[in-house]
Formats: C-alpha cells, sequence, structure tokens
C-alpha cells in the first residue's frame, strides 16, 4: 500500500512541478530566444567560461546546432568569444554584461510573478506551508 501511495505522490508532485517550470519559463523578457538559446545562458551563467562544444555537450545537441546558437547570441551582444590561451584554435565563450542584464532581468520577473501569486492564490498558512516544504524538495533535487 505504501509503494502505491509513494507513486501516486511521485505522479501528482511530478505533474505540479512540471507545470510550475513551464509556467515560469514563459514569464521573460527574452523573446525571440529560444528555450535552448536560454539555457546556454544559464549556463555560461553558472560556468562562467565554456568551449563550445562543452556547451553542446550538456545541452545534448550537435556542435554545429550550438555554432547556430551562439552566432544568434553573439549578434545580439549576450555573449563573449575569446581564444584560448594555452590553444589558439579553442573559442571560450562567456556571458556579457547585456547577456548577464537579460538573466537577471528574467530571474527578475519570475520572482516577482511568483512572489505575486504566492500573496493571491494562498493563505499565510499554505505559504508556511510551503516554506516548510523547501527543505524536502531540496533533498529531492539534490538526491542521486
Amino acid at each position: 500500500m505504501i509503494e502505491k501511495d509513494n507513486l501516486q505522490l511521485a505522479s501528482e508532485l511530478r505533474t505540479v512541478v512540471s507545470r510550475l517550470v513551464k509556467k515560469l519559463k514563459k514569464i521573460s523578457t527574452a523573446e525571440g530566444l529560444s528555450l535552448t538559446e536560454r539555457s546556454t545562458l544559464v549556463l555560461l551563467d553558472q560556468h562562467r567560461e565554456l568551449l563550445p562544444s562543452e556547451l553542446a555537450a550538456i545541452e545534448k545537441i550537435t556542435t554545429q546546432s550550438m555554432s547556430q546558437i551562439l552566432n544568434h547570441l553573439l549578434e545580439l551582444g549576450y555573449i563573449n568569444r575569446k581564444s584560448s590561451k594555452t590553444d589558439k584554435r579553442k573559442v571560450i565563450i562567456s556571458l556579457s554584461k547585456a547577456g548577464q542584464n537579460v538573466i537577471n532581468k528574467t530571474r527578475s520577473e519570475r520572482d516577482e510573478w511568483l512572489s505575486k501569486a504566492l500573496a493571491e492564490a494562498c493563505s499565510a498558512k499554505e505559504r508556511d506551508m510551503l516554506r516548510n516544504l523547501l527543505v524536502p524538495l531540496t533533498r529531492l533535487v539534490d538526491f542521486d
């Protein structure tokens, strides 16, 4: 019986979390950017510098597709390219100031939307319940 309860909970939790993530991804002024372009900017924010091949591997796309994405982001002024000091054939990609601004603005917009949704859709007691769920949810995220 416990196994069946866990499976039901897992299914419901996955569905709700997925819907929330999709909703948050839609809330952004980074219009005109694909999900992969947005994800690439986030990866550069997290790692500071990456090679195009590393970005492609993380995103699970071809290096040719990543090259097109990087060209578009470069045209928009969201990334910087520089030659590697150890191997001049390699190009290192990093976020530009404009790219960092897009990331920060998107995060701020999502936080503001979620804050408003929490205030208007949830009672104080429900917000306290959500606050208390952050620890076990974090454990789930960190579980391997």
